[in-house]
């Protein structure tokens, strides 16, 4: 069994630095998350990733891509995915007049969602990037400028069934899937970026409504995202920091065994515990001890990079001294994010007959 390897850090440009080298083989370092910056064109990102590989060939590259306006690479020939209301709209047309038929809609978005997940994961693969934080699974309440249309539905039992049917393209691509936000982000206004979201309801409310997704998807999520949401009736800390949330609810009652990822560590919503403004270090030993296998840096590679030296420092301290235990269960659920195919060439899938298939279904 390799290193337990729980950072997921980024890096600034189209290509690798020597420090972006040295990070990243750093045994600690697990994965790397792309964003729009480090997107120049398709034979750069295959590059990129080529490098990424020759570093650590476990290294999961992994990307925020799930259509609409959260969607990286958009030119040089990736499919513009729609945002994931489009597939819940789809669901509630069943046609007019003579053509009204009860449920069809529900039977063409299940197809469209499921073709979105294929084009998606297959696009993302031919350019060697291994895994997309996708689908949203919050519900929408018409509230949340964060979530918006990102959201399937406000039905949890719609946003459950279309967001099953996008992991089965997913899957016939090949790459996991991350649902996310646990236990739910639509039903606050206020953007954890920026903020630090606070949702009063009760414990039961929230199981009945935004997370029922999760237990109905136990089958087939290989990963889940917590919410930089704090729940007081629950916990005062946020979900990606709370043992009650991650280890008593998603756990053992919803009897949950993916992988869990911290959101991004330097959002504002992931620093402050209990009031308190903490470091980096602090904040990703929060959510490991909390019960996430994996911790997302995003954005601190800009400029000289030093929050990220920070963070692979304190946690080489905080394994010295004994301030966190590595998991073998959680490297393991590290390791099964990991496609265990080998991804077809871009050229040949611009020419096969199922992706094309795949786009024609598309909203």
């Amino acid at each position: 069994m390799s290193m337990h390897a729980p950072l997921i850090i980024d890096i600034a440009g189209t290509s690798l630095t020597d420090e972006d080298r040295a990070r990243l083989a750093h045994p600690l370092v697990g994965g790397i998350i792309l964003f729009k910056r480090n997107w120049e064109d398709r034979s750069a990102l295959v590059q990129l990733c080529a490098d990424i590989k020759a570093i650590k060939p476990d290294l999961l590259i992994s990307v925020d891509h799930e259509g609409g306006r959260v969607q990286r690479f958009r030119t040089d020939g990736f499919t513009h995915i729609p945002p994931m209301r489009a597939f819940g709209e789809m669901w509630m047309d069943d046609g007019k007049g003579k053509k009204q038929r009860e449920g069809s809609g529900a039977m063409r978005a299940m197809n469209a969602a499921t073709a979105a997940g294929y084009v998606l994961g297959t696009e993302l693969r031919a350019c060697g990037v291994d895994f997309s934080f996708t689908p949203v699974l919050d519900l929408d309440y018409g509230e949340s400028s964060v979530i918006g249309d990102r959201s399937f539905h406000r039905d949890p039992r719609v946003v459950a069934t279309l967001a099953k049917s996008l992991m089965h393209g997913l899957l016939q691509a090949g790459m996991g899937n991350c649902g996310k936000h646990f236990p739910g982000h639509g039903f606050v206004k206020a953007d954890s970026h920026v903020d630090i979201p606070v949702d009063k309801r009760s414990l039961g409310a929230i199981l009945d409504e935004d997370a029922a997704p999760y237990p109905w998807l136990t089958s087939v999520l290989t990963a889940v995202m917590p919410a930089h949401v704090i729940y007081p009736k629950v916990d005062k800390r946020p979900a990606g920091f709370s043992e009650k949330w991650l280890k008593d609810i998603l756990r053992s009652r919803l009897r949950y065994d993916g992988a869990i990822f911290s959101d991004d560590l330097s959002m504002e919503g992931a620093r402050r515990i209990n009031g308190e403004l903490i470091s980096f270090t602090d904040a990703a030993l929060a959510a490991l001890n909390a019960g996430c296998d994996m911790v997302l840096l995003c954005n601190q590679s800009l400029g000289f990079g030093e929050h990220v030296d920070e963070l692979l420092d304190g946690m080489d301290a905080a394994l010295r001294d004994g301030r966190w235990l590595p998991d073998e269960d959680s490297e393991s659920r590290r390791l099964s994010l990991l496609p265990d195919t080998e991804p077809q060439a871009w050229d040949d899938l611009m020419r096969q007959p199922a992706y094309l298939e795949a786009l024609n279904l598309l909203p």
